[in-house]
């Protein structure tokens, strides 16, 4: 009979350390091999069979989970900041990190964290690019406006960015001094290109077939617009993951943390230990959401009256987790309450 061989990695840029102990503990193999498909393909000819894996999550995880994962019984990938046994030795190296894998993954210990198929990486990165262009633009545009004012050049604020207002500036505004003249032009070119850019991932992605119709429904949501239902298609990925609103709530980072002990409890603020991401485009969208729907407005206004507008749009937030998450496992459209109403009367 075949036993199971447990191989730890401790994954660099450049080298990977791994660790392989069979079922008892004993050490079979360790050592340091180079972090390219090449030289991974020329250890895993050194491995005994049958074999599993673990690592830690980083940014390098995911081609060397998609390389290994053929060959592999299971792959697993651990959360960062649960590896406290490894965070809080008193002698930490490499060998030891991938040692230390290694045994949480034959006693069952790791504490693993999910692992989205390649198909939706590969779009969730596209999306994610596209808000790096994002934040370029609004820097340009900030570099526009703060040149026109180190100048004392009178503009208007609303306008500004408009490209006929853009162009009469530069060509009949004679307050504009020569020397921030190629400047602002080229300020001009950088926003415009990136926002060519920009529509144009965006319109790949709604038109992609794996996509398209999750998109469609997500978008009957109130306040849920094309940036807001792929953010939550594409970083959520499979809903099934979550067994209940609360855990899809706290990955979105619309919960505070909780620190209690005997008979006291606090409540802190927002967790850092959210899916950024989603976080931000569910904030955002939450903030239209009550203009749109009646429901939301409710929500928002109860709350509001507590003295708190931004506990407001984090409670309105939550409730459109609550709504996604219900269209996705329901695989049909949003209905709102008023026309739930109508049907059920």
């Amino acid at each position: 009979m075949t036993t199971m061989n447990y191989i730890g990695l401790d994954v660099h840029k450049k080298t990977i350390s791994y660790c392989v102990k069979d079922a008892s503990g004993r050490i079979q193999q360790e050592g340091k091999v180079g972090s390219t498909r090449r030289e991974l393909d020329c250890w895993m000819k050194t491995l005994p069979q049958p074999w599993t894996v673990a690592m830690e999550a980083t940014i390098f995880s995911g081609w060397i989970y998609d390389h290994l994962l053929p060959h592999a019984t299971q792959i697993k990938v651990a959360h960062p900041l649960m590896l406290r046994a490894i965070a809080a030795a008193k002698k930490k190296n490499d060998q030891i990190d991938a040692s230390k894998l290694a045994d949480c993954l034959r006693c069952d210990f790791l504490p693993e964290c999910h692992m989205m198929p390649r198909a939706i990486r590969d779009r969730r990165r596209t999306l994610r690019y596209r808000h790096l262009l994002v934040r370029q633009m609004v820097q340009m545009k900030n570099r526009v406006s703060g040149l026109l004012m180190e100048t004392g050049v009178e503009y208007n604020k609303q306008r500004l960015h408009k490209v006929s207002y853009f162009r009469e500036l530069l060509s009949a505004n004679g307050e504009v001094p020569p020397s921030i003249r190629p400047l602002l032009k080229l300020s001009r070119e950088t926003i415009e290109r990136c926002q060519k850019t920009e529509y144009a991932l965006v319109s790949s992605l709604q038109r992609d077939p794996a996509l398209a119709d999750r998109i469609k429904r997500l978008r009957t949501v109130p306040g849920v617009g094309p940036i807001t239902a792929l953010t939550w298609a594409l970083e959520i990925g499979d809903v099934s993951r979550f067994r209940s609103i609360k855990q899809a709530i706290s990955y979105c980072g619309l919960c505070g943390d909780e620190r209690s002990s005997a008979d006291k409890a606090m409540r802190m603020p927002l967790s850092k230990q959210r899916n950024k991401h989603i976080q931000r485009a569910l904030v955002e969208a939450a903030k239209l959401a009550p203009r749109q729907n009646h429901e939301m407005a409710v929500i928002y206004d109860q709350e509001r009256q507590k003295g708190n507008s931004n506990r407001a749009t984090l409670a309105v937030a939550r409730k459109m987790v609550a709504y996604l998450l219900a269209v996705d496992r329901q695989q049909r459209d949003f209905v709102p309450a008023e026309e739930r109403g109508t049907s059920a009367a």
